[in-house]
């Protein structure tokens, strides 16, 4: 299981991002609408200058003396964790714990392909260990 397969499940290749320059209300307004924790910072949509994730906005955005008036570059956080299609989903999870974070910029041959959260990896989990149930109930069945 690689974290291509992952992709693959989600039914979409769609990464959303966001420049550096964004506002907060715009930030805000564009995690509501895309129903997403975090998006991607990228001035170009292929490289990536950071993420911003509701944990940033929470932790960082309070010490600001004017919040509304910051951009996502003052909040964002720039040091962050990539992977790659052909990794292991294993390796993957095991970043997430290690690290402490909940999602994984995807990149190859050095440009965004996608965005892995630890909801997506949990989920494909559970629908493999479940398709796995049931080829033994089959199997014993059978």
């Amino acid at each position: 299981m690689r974290v291509r397969d992952v992709l693959s499940s989600k039914g979409s290749d769609r990464v959303f991002t966001v420049s550096p320059h964004t506002t907060m209300p715009d930030l805000l307004a564009a995690l509501a609408e895309h129903n997403v924790g975090a998006l991607v910072v990228s001035d170009d949509g292929v490289s990536i200058l950071g993420i911003v994730s509701e944990r940033d906005i929470v932790r960082r955005l309070r010490d600001l003396p004017d919040p509304r008036a910051a951009t996502v570059e003052m909040i964002m956080t720039a040091d962050i964790q990539v992977c790659r299609p052909e990794d292991p989903i294993t390796e993957l999870m095991s970043t997430m714990t290690e690290f402490r974070v909940r999602h994984v910029p995807v990149v190859e041959d050095g440009a965004l392909v996608g965005l892995v959260s630890i909801g997506d990896a949990v989920k494909y989990r559970m629908e493999q260990l479940q398709f796995e149930r049931d080829q033994l109930e089959q199997y014993v069945q059978g």
